[in-house]
């Protein structure tokens, strides 16, 4: 293998590699918590229209959520804009019921592609967020995380960095630097600082917020397996393959039990794997895990998405290699 080739497979595989970072730290702004925080239900209140209505907007918000987090992002879209519609007609367009809502759509739209427009609605959401709450407010800090996560998404990690610096800065001055709140920000912090080439500190920090989620929630817990794919990355970059390997084999196991076979996640380190295999040589392991990696994500996402993209022309260069493989061992046969 040239220099050149292995050099461009490191580049396929770190732009899915680190994607995973938002969908790991990405702050869910839970409508219920902000009402709760925001004090706008009196305790004696008797339930009216707005309550009904505020209901819908609960039962919308949290379902979009969920299809959003099993991946079923058609599903998603409308449900998250019909809250949307609702929260705005009900409460008005500055209120944190639609910073809430506006979150949802940020987060989907990073995982769907749609970058300026999730940029957009996350903007909107930290101004009525500051302005209710006031600059160093938890939900603040988790709309800076996000907005990070975003730039991150979209490759853009300078521009994320001082974003995912904030959010560090606010969620320590609240809860601590062990807290698994701020081991979030820490991870997001790490990933992008990754994408910037700044390894020891990234990796410094990894292996923090790693600590504080096996401590907190076990060793099979999700955001555990998104930071040993992206510590696996880290890794692979530095030429570290045998420690790539085992961290990506690892987070593969918990994504797998906690997402399903079919989840675009799991799709996500199993591209990984196989780049590593490639760079080593083994083809024959690689060639499944690309294909069905590239299978999920065609079910999941547009064909136009980043993800499909970068796996499709993974997988397409490796059955490249693997014909001329084959074609020399033809010649040398005969």
């Amino acid at each position: 293998m040239n220099i050149r080739t292995s050099s461009k497979l490191i580049i396929l595989s770190l732009l899915l590699a680190f994607v995973t970072l938002g969908f790991a730290g990405t702050r869910v702004l839970s409508v219920r918590e902000l009402l709760r925080s925001h004090q706008q239900i009196p305790s004696d209140s008797r339930p009216g229209d707005s309550e009904v209505k505020r209901l819908r907007l609960r039962s919308l918000s949290e379902s979009g959520y969920r299809n959003r987090v099993e991946g079923n992002y058609d599903s998603a879209q409308p449900l998250l804009i019909e809250a949307l519609a609702i929260a705005e007609e009900t409460f008005g367009p500055n209120d944190v019921e639609v910073a809430a809502v506006l979150n949802q759509i940020g987060m989907l739209d990073k995982y769907t592609g749609r970058f300026d427009e999730g940029e957009r609605v996350y903007h909107r959401a930290l101004a009525i967020l500051e302005k209710a709450f006031g600059p160093d407010h938890s939900k603040v800090a988790d709309i800076y995380h996000n907005l990070g996560g975003l730039e991150h998404a979209r490759g853009r990690y300078a521009e994320g960095e001082p974003f995912a610096r904030r959010s560090v800065e606010i969620r320590e001055s609240l809860l601590g630097p062990d807290h698994p709140d701020t081991a979030a920000d820490v991870a997001a912090l790490a990933a992008i600082l990754d994408g910037q080439g700044k390894y020891q500190e990234a990796e410094r920090l990894y292996l923090r917020a790693i600590a504080v989620f096996e401590r907190d929630y076990g060793s099979e817990n999700y955001d555990v397996a998104v930071n040993l794919n992206n510590l696996a990355a880290l890794y692979q970059t530095q030429g570290k393959l045998r420690g790539a390997e085992q961290h990506y084999r690892r987070a593969l196991k918990i994504k797998e039990k906690l997402l399903g076979t079919d989840h675009p996640d799991v799709a996500m380190t199993l591209n990984n794997l196989a780049v590593l295999y490639k760079l080593h040589g083994r083809y024959q392991q690689a060639e499944p895990l690309y294909r069905r990696a590239l299978m999920i994500f065609e079910r999941a996402l547009s064909p136009t998405h980043p993800k499909v993209i970068t796996c499709r022309a993974n997988y397409g260069q490796l059955l490249r290699e693997m014909n001329r493989q084959a074609g020399r061992a033809r010649l040398r046969d005969s």
